[in-house]
């Protein structure tokens, strides 16, 4: 950032939290051209972003109440219900109560929802290492880690 002479010191040391140079802005803008870029390559599936989301929860592990999937993924249950409805309708997941405890909806993949598991991955990790071009494997590593704590910090 370039400062003018006829600023102040203090109006050049807050300035930073200006948009644009603020971290929350820049922050913002990587995620939405992240997302941009991978909604489409999600295009041809007919996917978004948070089904991505919600298949990767489900690839760790099947079966998951729909709850323990919004807490994963900090969202709230009318946001996940139409994602998971529209998922269904699809042929990507199937709800099933559990058996124990009938408040409960349990999310299991289908074969499609499974055999997904082999080719996004590959789609997400080169939209990845396009937005990581250039930057080394600890710089990338940090920064990982920097927005580990940042969103720990916060929540």
């Amino acid at each position: 950032m370039v400062s003018t002479s006829n600023q102040s010191p203090a109006l050049d040391s807050w300035q930073q939290n200006l948009a644009p140079y603020n971290l929350g802005y820049r922050i913002k803008l990587v995620s939405q051209l992240l997302s941009r870029k991978f909604t489409e390559r999600l295009e041809p599936f007919g996917l978004t972003p948070f089904h991505w989301l919600v298949l990767c929860c489900l690839w760790q592990e099947d079966g998951l109440p729909t709850s323990s999937i919004g807490d994963k993924l900090k969202q709230v249950g009318g946001t996940l219900t139409g994602v998971l409805d529209r998922m269904e309708e699809r042929g990507l997941v199937r709800r099933e109560r559990d058996t124990y405890d009938r408040r409960i909806w349990r999310i299991w993949l289908t074969d499609a929802g499974k055999e997904l598991e082999a080719v996004l991955p590959p789609i997400a990790a080169a939209v990845r290492d396009e937005a990581m071009d250039g930057i080394s494997f600890a710089d990338r590593e940090l920064f990982s880690q920097i927005l580990n704590r940042a969103i720990a910090n916060l929540s």
